[in-house]
């Protein structure tokens, strides 16, 4: 049986519109979205997600704020488990510092996958708070963002991060 997806439209100053989604009390999916984009169909609501909804907003808001360096939501991404070593990495990477597609290769035992990190920093489904913005190219530029550039940047910016 498939747990009961729980759906929200947030708007989060200043980065825009975000769907989140909520599974078994636990936060599955934070993405960027177009602001006229729907929310996935089958949504539904309880008292449990909408609390972790409003912790949600809340902790973006102090982020971007620049009150709030770590996150305390429950997270479930779903993912391979390669994929979710990489997340699991990608948790360790310290508030307002950034490592290179190499660094984060080494600390999942793969030092020399750098292509298969990167895919798989790619798929994070939970974006800010798993920090894939973090990871930058080894010569300081900015490499890619799911999320395009101007928000890694602004990410990487709310942090204080310096790149090329």
């Amino acid at each position: 049986m498939k747990a009961q997806q729980h759906w929200q439209r947030l708007h989060i100053a200043p980065i825009g519109a975000m769907h989140a989604c909520v599974e078994n009390g636990a936060l599955t999916v934070l993405e960027f979205a177009a602001q006229e984009a729907p929310l996935p169909k089958g949504s539904g609501q309880s008292a449990a997600s909408d609390k972790l909804f409003v912790q949600l907003q809340q902790e973006l808001e102090r982020y971007f704020a620049g009150e709030l360096t770590q996150f305390n939501l429950p997270l479930r991404p779903h993912g391979t488990v390669f994929q979710q070593a990489v997340w699991a990495a990608l948790e360790t990477i310290p508030y307002g510092t950034t490592w290179s597609y190499k660094t984060l290769a080494e600390a999942v035992g793969r030092p020399k996958g750098y292509q298969a990190v990167g895919q798989a920093n790619g798929k994070n489904p939970i974006v800010i708070l798993i920090p894939c913005h973090r990871v930058i190219a080894a010569d300081g530029s900015l490499g890619g963002y799911g999320g395009g550039l101007p928000r890694k940047k602004q990410l990487l910016a709310v942090e204080k991060c310096t790149w090329r």
